[in-house]
Order: C-alpha cells, then sequence, then structure tokens
C-alpha cells in the first residue's frame, strides 16, 4: 500500500509555482507599462508630426497669401490709386487645406472686437524721417522726451554738430544721447523700419504698443479686461493703440507718370511750364477756354517771356508790363485752389502734376484713407478738423478718386497750409497675412510691404509677426472651432 505524501512535503514545491507566478505577472505589468509609454511617445511625436505639417502648410499658405496680394496691387493699385477691398477677397482664402487672412484697418470705424481684412495703406501714416516735431507731438501717447529723441536719432550728423540742415535740427542743438547719463550714441541717420524705435530712448512698449499687444487693430478680450490679463488696460470697450499704428517709413511717391515721363511742373509758369500744362489739360479734353481761365489762375496772365515771375523770379519786383510776381506755390493741392478747378477736372490731371524737382517725394499722407489721428496731425487739418475730414469721407466715399473733396470742408487757407504734407497717392502697401493649416492648427502670421512704383510691386521689408499671438479674432476661432467639430 502507497502512502499520501504528506501536505507538509509538498510546500516548497507550491510555494516556487507562486513566487514564479509573481514573478511573470510583474514581467507582464512592466512589458504592458513599456507598451503603453511607448504608445504614448508615439502618439505624442504623431500629433508633433502633424503639427509640424499643419505649420508647414500654414507658411505655405502665407507664402501663396503673399503671391495673391502682388496680383491685387499690380493690378488695382495702378498709377498711385488705391485697391477697393471690394475688388478681392481678403478673408479665408483657401490653399490647399490650409486658409489665410490679409489683417487690415478700416480707418473710418472705430475699431471693435472684429479684426479688418484687407491691404494696409502705408501713406496712410506719419513718416518717422520727415514728419516735423509739431506733427510727432500730436500722435497718441507721445511724450514730449520721446519727440526729441527721435528727431535726434534721425538727425544727421552734421546738423548735430550745428550744421542745421532741417527745420528740426534746434538751431544745432546738441544731441538728446549726448545727454544722457551715461552718454550714448546715436544712429545720426533715418530710420530704416518703424520696429527701429524700440532702439530710441525713452520708447517704453507701453507707448509703441499701448493696448493693441498683437498688433491688429482689434480690440481682443485681453486688452479689454482691466487688470486680468496683460496688457493693462482701461477696460472702456475701446482699443487705445500705440504709435506703431499711426507711422510708417515706406511712403515714397515718384515725381514720374505711369509711363515713366516726369509729371508736369506747376509750380509757376516759368520755362516750358505753362506750356506742358497748356498741353496736359488739352490732352484730357479740356474745353481750350476753360484751359486758358485755368492756366490764367494759376499762373497769372501769360507775359512776354511766358511766364510767372518777373527777373527777379520768386518773390522778386515784378514780371513783365509791371505786374507784381506771385510766389511759387508750394504744393498740388495749392494749384487745385488757386486755378478752381472742379472736382471732374482735377481727377484728370492730379496723378500728372507735381511742385517737387526731385525724383521722389517722401512722407506725403494720403487724406483718403488716413485714420483721424493721422489727420489731427497734419498742419491746417489739426484735431479741429479731423473728425469733420473723417466723417465726410464715411460719407462720401464716391468722392474719394482724388482730394479735391477737401474744398467742401476746408477753407482754401487751411488748404494750402496742409498741401506741402498731403497726397491723394499711395506706393507702398502692407499685406499682413495670417494663415492657419488644417483643423485650424500651425497658425502662423507674417509682414510684407510692398512697392508699387513699378509695373511689378517688389517686397522691400518682411517681418514674422507670428509670435505676437492670435490676431483674427474671436470669430474666426469659434468658426474654425465650429468647422472641426463637425469634421
Amino acid at each position: 500500500m502507497i502512502a499520501r505524501a504528506s501536505s507538509s512535503s509538498l510546500s516548497p514545491f507550491r510555494a516556487r509555482r507562486g513566487s514564479v507566478l509573481i514573478i511573470v505577472m510583474w514581467t507582464c505589468l512592466g512589458l504592458v507599462s513599456l507598451a503603453l509609454y511607448f504608445a504614448n511617445s508615439m502618439s505624442a511625436e504623431l500629433r508633433a508630426a502633424d503639427n509640424r505639417v499643419t505649420e508647414i502648410e500654414a507658411r505655405q499658405a502665407v507664402a501663396g497669401g503673399i503671391r495673391y496680394a502682388g496680383y491685387i496691387l499690380a493690378n488695382f493699385a495702378t498709377n498711385g490709386a488705391v485697391p477697393n477691398v471690394a475688388d478681392y477677397k481678403s478673408e479665408a482664402l483657401p490653399v490647399g487645406e490650409a486658409q489665410f487672412w490679409m489683417i487690415g484697418r478700416d480707418n473710418s470705424q472705430i475699431p471693435t472686437s472684429a479684426p479688418v481684412f484687407g491691404l494696409i495703406d502705408e501713406a496712410s501714416k506719419l513718416n518717422l524721417n520727415t514728419a516735423t516735431r509739431a506733427m510727432l507731438a500730436e500722435l497718441p501717447s507721445m511724450t514730449p522726451e520721446l519727440v526729441e529723441a527721435i528727431i535726434s536719432w534721425r538727425r544727421a550728423a552734421n546738423a548735430q554738430a550745428g550744421g542745421g540742415d532741417s527745420a528740426d535740427t534746434g538751431g544745432g542743438s546738441e544731441s538728446v544721447y549726448a545727454r544722457l547719463e551715461p552718454p550714448r550714441l546715436n544712429k545720426g541717420g533715418p530710420f530704416e523700419s518703424v520696429d527701429e524705435l524700440r532702439l530710441v530712448n525713452g520708447a517704453t512698449l507701453d507707448i509703441l504698443l499701448g493696448e493693441d499687444t498683437n498688433r491688429n487693430g482689434a480690440l481682443d478680450a485681453n486688452e479689454d479686461d482691466g487688470e486680468s490679463s496683460a496688457p493693462r488696460d482701461n477696460q472702456d470697450g475701446q482699443l487705445l493703440p500705440g504709435i506703431f499704428e499711426y507711422v510708417t517709413v515706406y511712403s515714397l511717391q515718384p515725381n514720374t507718370r505711369a509711363d515713366g515721363t516726369r509729371r508736369v511742373n506747376v509750380t509757376n509758369g516759368s520755362g516750358q511750364n505753362r506750356q506742358q500744362l497748356i498741353q496736359l489739360l488739352l490732352s484730357k479734353n479740356i474745353e481750350q477756354q476753360r484751359v486758358a481761365t485755368i492756366v490764367d489762375l494759376a499762373f497769372g496772365p501769360a507775359t512776354g517771356q511766358g511766364g510767372r515771375s518777373g527777373p527777379g523770379g520768386p518773390g522778386g519786383q515784378g514780371g513783365q508790363g509791371g505786374q507784381p510776381a506771385r510766389p511759387d506755390l508750394t504744393s498740388v493741392a495749392e494749384f487745385m485752389v488757386v486755378s478752381r478747378m472742379t472736382a471732374e477736372e482735377f481727377v484728370l490731371i492730379h496723378a500728372d502734376i507735381t511742385t517737387a524737382t526731385g525724383a521722389t517725394q517722401q512722407g506725403l499722407v494720403n487724406v483718403n484713407t488716413a485714420s483721424e489721428a493721422v489727420l489731427a496731425c497734419i498742419p491746417g487739418i489739426g484735431l479741429a478738423n479731423a473728425s469733420t475730414l473723417a466723417a465726410y469721407r464715411v460719407t462720401h466715399p464716391d468722392v474719394l478718386t482724388s482730394f479735391a473733396w477737401l474744398t467742401q470742408v476746408l477753407p482754401p487757407a487751411a488748404i494750402r497750409q496742409a498741401g506741402r504734407y498731403i497726397t491723394d497717392q499711395s506706393y507702398q502697401f502692407t499685406a499682413d497675412i495670417a494663415a492657419v493649416g488644417r483643423f485650424g492648427r500651425g497658425y502662423c502670421r507674417e509682414k510684407v510691404v510692398f512697392d508699387t512704383r513699378t509695373s511689378t510691386p517688389r517686397i522691400i521689408f518682411h517681418q514674422d509677426l507670428s509670435a505676437y499671438g492670435w490676431a483674427l479674432g474671436l470669430r474666426v476661432r469659434q468658426t474654425l472651432k465650429g468647422t472641426n467639430n463637425s469634421s
């Protein structure tokens, strides 16, 4: 008879089997953990790769937007004209699975929470290199110290040493930067970009950006919540931008016509000026008797020398026949006033005449597109008339083909005073393009400035603004979010 094995003799084997089970379970748990870890890593890497793809898509959409902006300017911004936003698309334009927007400005309205889309006219702003001390001082948020620092920064070295080559040299006063502790050297040359203001003494971010920290011209939620989030704002429901919004360095107008020939100089009737103006007016099918009236009003009756000034030249003792010499005209706007041309007549020749002798005129402000804040800086317009001009433009958009409409709003003396600072043409435009890839991801934004003085618009400035954050407003964000949820 075989004896049954006792339980005590089997217990070591059972314990061994239990230890193996525990080891196997821990091993399985480790393998599962490793599998989950690598799966999570691969998932994160896949999402990162997808994000990189969407960013590339967005960048390509921006590149497409830049080419599209060049096409618009080549076809609609000819001979100084400002493209009408109704003539082209500027919102949610598809490029493959990506989309892009051109962030613009509407200078006829108070900025709201929704950004405006379209191209931006650089001639609608003050030029940092040509604006006078008094004009700069009128900019919102500007300080007297910053005005002096800007003037000193752009002033040529010989002017700082007492050369006095500009009305803004202050009689050869010492450089602002030389008076600092410790003394510093400044550039002593023209601004090459608006962002160069960051280097100017006293130019804080609060002054430069104001409440518009993402530089999109719209009142975003964080820009109207007081101290809850940056930037600090007064929570008044209105956007208070910094001076970046109102200044440029790119506004430049050629003294040549669309065909490349020189514009007719209407400074005075001396030399060939009178005859060239007569030929220009006749070529626009203006009646000969009316042409004679316009020319005589502008230059005075023709003399034996065919000119307007006597031997003494401008400001001399007299012209032929004892007629007193008239002072030279200082601007096209002044010519418009003294010649008493109608708006219909003036629009025919406004891009064909000039009072400048150089190849270009820098810093003229386009009164058809300038904001109320910029208009208020122009002598002859000022704060008292700026709102009136802005309101007139809103109610009479069809007259903005030239600045002849100014005669309906300003007295002749004010137009003459403002004339040397204003224009009704623009040749430099900004395309501020923001884009997203598929699923609303991969956001990027680039700013490009075009010069249209040649037949093919050329890029003269390129800047990446992606780091300033989302600039397309809440409505676009919600639209993209809704699209993603539905898909």
